[in-house]
C-alpha cells in the first residue's frame, strides 16, 4: 500500500501546477482577428496578411511569464526532493513541468524564428517519423489527403445544409452532453471571442455565436469535443491524488486529438471532406515548415480545389503565432494524423499483447501513450481512479476487439491484388449515378 504521507505530498505538489497552468493559454495568446481573412480574400489572397510588426506584442498575456516561469522551477526541486528522483508518477509530473517552460518560452518568442524551434520541441515536425515505422507524417498526410480526394467522395456526398443556428446548436449539443455525462457537468455556451466554429475547454463547450452548423458538425462536436476532450479533462478532475491529469499540456495533444479523430471514426460521426481537412493540415505544416509563405500555402491549396474559406483556414491554423514568409510556424495540426495512428496501433498492441484492459486508460484524464502502463499499476493500487465518463464501445471492450481484430487481419492481406480482382468487375459496370443524387434522396431539413 502506498503510505498516506506519500499521496498527500503528490497531490499538493500536482495542485500547485493545475494553479500555476491556469492562466497559460496557447490558443489565446496566438489568435488572429476574426476580420483578417476579410481583408485577405479582398485583396484575392495575393497579400500576406497584414498583422503588424507588433502584433503579439499587443496581445499581452494573462500571467507574467518570468513569475510562473521561476514558480515551475521551484515545483520541479520540490518534486524531485518531496517524491524521491525515482518516483514513477513524479517523472510524470516533472516532463509536464518541463512542457510548460517550453510553452512559456513559445509564448515569449510569438512572431519571431525562434516560435517555430520551441513548437517543434512541443508538438514535433510534420518530418517526424511514425512511432515503429518509417513513413514520416507528412507521407502519411499526403496519402490520405489522396484517399479523401476520390471521385467515390463526391457519390457519397449527401447535402447536409449548414441550416442549424448556433443557438440551436447549443440547445441541441446541451441535452447531448445531459445524456452523456448527467445533469450539470458540462456547460455549452454561446461565445463572441473564438475564431473557430466551436471549442471545449474545462466543463464548457463554446459555439461561436455567428457559426452554423450542419448535422453532420453537430455529430462531429458531441464525440470528438464533449466525449473526449471535456470527458478527460472530468475524469482528471475526479483524481484524488495525482489531480494534474485534469489537465493538458502539449506532449498530451497527440493523444487527445488522436482518440477524438479516432472516436468521429467509431461512431461514423465523420465525412470525408471532414477526414481531408484534418489530412490538408499535415501537409500546411510541412509546406510552411519547409519556407513557403502564407500566400503559397494558401495558394497550394485552392489549386487543388479547395473553397477559399477552408484554404485560409488551414493556413492561417499554421502560422499563428509564427512568422509570415514560414520556416517558424506553429506545429501543433500534425497531431491530429499523428495521434490517429498511434492510438490505433496501441490499441492493436494492447489486443495483441493480451492486455485489453489497459485501453480504457486511455480515458483517465491528460495523459500520453508512454503514461498509461504505469498509471494502470498506479490504478491497481487504488492510487488512480478509473474513468467515470466512458464511450460506450470502451465501456464494452467486445465490439472494439472484434473491430480491430478483424482489421489487423486485413491488413495481412495484399490490397493491391485485392483491389486489382473487383475493379475488372466494377469497369465493366454502367455509368454509375451518385449515391444520393436520386429521386429517392431526402435532403435535411
Amino acid at each position: 500500500m502506498t503510505n498516506q504521507a506519500y499521496l498527500e505530498r503528490l497531490r499538493s505538489l500536482s495542485n500547485r501546477l493545475v494553479a500555476l497552468q491556469k492562466p497559460i493559454r496557447i490558443l489565446d495568446a496566438i489568435k488572429w482577428p476574426a476580420d483578417l481573412e476579410i481583408r485577405f480574400l479582398a485583396k484575392g489572397g495575393r497579400e500576406l496578411p497584414q498583422l503588424g510588426d507588433d502584433f503579439y506584442q499587443k496581445q499581452r498575456l494573462a500571467f507574467d511569464t518570468e513569475k510562473v516561469y521561476q514558480l515551475l522551477k521551484e515545483l520541479k526541486t520540490d518534486v524531485r526532493r518531496d517524491l524521491g528522483r525515482d518516483d514513477a508518477l513524479g517523472h510524470i509530473l516533472l516532463a509536464t513541468i518541463d512542457q510548460y517552460q517550453i510553452v512559456i518560452e513559445l509564448l515569449r518568442s510569438r512572431g519571431t524564428n525562434q516560435f517555430g524551434h520551441f513548437s517543434k520541441l512541443l508538438y514535433g515536425s510534420a518530418q517526424d517519423k511514425i512511432r515503429g515505422d518509417r513513413k514520416t507524417l507528412r507521407e502519411m498526410g499526403e496519402r490520405l489527403c489522396h484517399i479523401f480526394s476520390l471521385p467515390a467522395v463526391e457519390h457519397l456526398n449527401r447535402p447536409y445544409a449548414n441550416s442549424i443556428s448556433a443557438e440551436q446548436a447549443v440547445s441541441i449539443l446541451h441535452q447531448r452532453m445531459i445524456n452523456y455525462f448527467g445533469h450539470g457537468e458540462v456547460r455549452v455556451e454561446l461565445s463572441n471571442d473564438i475564431v473557430s466554429d466551436a471549442s471545449a475547454g474545462g466543463d464548457c463547450i463554446k459555439i461561436n455565436r455567428r457559426a452554423m452548423f450542419s448535422e453532420l458538425d453537430l455529430q462531429v462536436l458531441e464525440v470528438h469535443e464533449g466525449w473526449v476532450h471535456l470527458g478527460t479533462t472530468l475524469n482528471g478532475r475526479q483524481q484524488p491524488w495525482a489531480t494534474w491529469l485534469s489537465v493538458g499540456s502539449p506532449r498530451i495533444t497527440a493523444i487527445q486529438e488522436g482518440m477524438a479523430v479516432l472516436m468521429e471514426t467509431l461512431t461514423f460521426s465523420s465525412f470525408p471532406q471532414r477526414a481531408r481537412r484534418i489530412s490538408d493540415r499535415v501537409v500546411a505544416v510541412d509546406l510552411a515548415e519547409q519556407g513557403a509563405n502564407f500566400c503559397e500555402v494558401y495558394k497550394y491549396f485552392i489549386e487543388r480545389g479547395i473553397s477559399e474559406h477552408d484554404s485560409y483556414r488551414v493556413t492561417q491554423r499554421v502560422f499563428r503565432g509564427g512568422t509570415l514568409d514560414g520556416g517558424s510556424v506553429f506545429t501543433k495540426d500534425i497531431s491530429y494524423v499523428k495521434g490517429f495512428v498511434e492510438n490505433v496501433n496501441f490499441i492493436r498492441s494492447a489486443i495483441q499483447s493480451g492486455v485489453p484492459e489497459i485501453i480504457p486508460m486511455l480515458f483517465v484524464g491528460k495523459v500520453t501513450l508512454d503514461d498509461l502502463p504505469l498509471l494502470y499499476e498506479r490504478y491497481l493500487e487504488g492510487v488512480i481512479e478509473p474513468p467515470k465518463h466512458l464511450p460506450p464501445m470502451f465501456r464494452d471492450l467486445n465490439g472494439l476487439y472484434v473491430w480491430f481484430g478483424f482489421s489487423s487481419s486485413m491488413g495481412l492481406m495484399n490490397i493491391a491484388k485485392v483491389q486489382q480482382h473487383f475493379s475488372k468487375l466494377f469497369h465493366k459496370m454502367p455509368a454509375s449515378t451518385p449515391l444520393y443524387l436520386n429521386k429517392n434522396d431526402v435532403e435535411l431539413d
